[in-house]
């Protein structure tokens, strides 16, 4: 008898192997034998008529069951050694502000990089930006959505960044803008606000902000870094003190401040209000990070918190905790 565990009909091999182990083992019945001698007359070439026909299909068809990769050319990977170069190259020249901000930022939109309100967060307290395959691209309609989400600035809070997670978009001025808030003293707001109110009219409006935000940010670093996707937000003209008809990314900051429709206008106590909220939260955040559910932290997470706006060489660093640690005992 045939072992029904051999498959059947699975190529020719099998075929021939069925054929084999019913010759070995011949039976009396004339029905039987009639079965045999017509397997192994017609099964065999059947089976090869039909292997060499799934052959033949595999060379012609233009629908392959296998796609095989293609493998990369020599311009192919000369093109991806000298974009990489280039790339290094611009890394080379940038501020380690800047190099921070690319780092972190994980969207794009239109060819410019953004941070979201959780990557800005995290700037401040990693080292290093979560692990992700790219940036997301986003779209048209992906952005409005996620402006319609922003929160009026009546209701903004010492959670506003943290609420927001990854539902909005921060541009590198406004990354530089918010830096400069965090380690502003609270003496120094009326002057930051002043500064702001090109028109002394004790008002901050969308015009005056963006502009003297893009002046300050050109005058540095505009263009060297146009190519790198930073600043494609800046008008050619900015630096002759105005904004015309120039497509501005309307951005998370930007709707919270100044509204949906751009025509809110900022007061002394709302840009106090604002500045103080945002010092509050990061201020929040470090504090948890380095409590680790306690109601204090050490002197010496406290000094780790001071450095990171102090840009000082990595070698010194631990000589200035090590300074901090051995005044301790004294100071006690």
């Amino acid at each position: 008898s045939v072992d029904m565990a051999t498959p059947i009909l699975r190529s020719s091999n099998a075929v021939i192997l069925i054929g084999k182990t019913i010759a070995r083992q011949p039976s009396r019945c004339i029905s039987h034998k009639r079965i045999v001698e017509k397997t192994l007359r017609y099964g065999v070439p059947i089976s090869i008529v039909a292997s060499a026909s799934m052959a033949a299909y595999l060379l012609v068809s233009k629908r392959p069951l296998t796609v095989l990769a293609k493998r990369p050319t020599k311009e192919m990977r000369d093109a991806a050694i000298r974009e990489d170069r280039e790339e290094a190259e611009h890394t080379m020249h940038l501020t380690q502000r800047e190099r921070r901000f690319i780092r972190f930022a994980s969207v794009e939109y239109e060819g410019q990089l953004y941070m979201t309100p959780e990557d800005f967060l995290e700037s401040l307290t990693e080292s290093e930006p979560r692990p992700r395959l790219h940036r997301h691209h986003l779209s048209k309609k992906e952005l409005d959505h996620m402006l319609e989400q922003t929160p009026a600035r009546k209701y903004g809070s010492t959670k506003l960044f943290r609420d927001l997670r990854e539902r909005g978009i921060i541009s590198y001025t406004e990354y530089l803008f918010l830096l400069s808030v965090l380690t502003k003293p609270q003496s120094g707001f009326r002057i930051a606000f002043n500064m702001f109110d090109t028109d002394g009219n004790q008002r901050v409006d969308k015009q005056e902000f963006l502009v003297v935000l893009q002046i300050l940010v050109a005058a540095l670093f505009f263009k060297k870094s146009g190519k790198l996707g930073l600043f494609t937000d800046v008008p050619p003209d900015v630096e002759d003190g105005e904004s015309k008809d120039y497509n501005i990314v309307d951005t998370t900051l930007l709707v919270h401040l100044f509204g949906k429709k751009g025509s809110d206008t900022l007061r002394y106590d709302d840009f106090h209000r604002f500045m103080d909220n945002l010092q509050t939260e990061v201020l929040e955040l470090e504090f948890t990070e380095f409590s680790r559910g306690m109601p204090t932290i050490s002197e010496v997470d406290f000094a780790r918190i001071l450095l990171r706006y102090t840009y000082i060489h990595s070698a010194n660093y631990e000589a200035y905790i090590d300074r901090v640690k051995d005044r301790i005992p004294e100071e006690k």
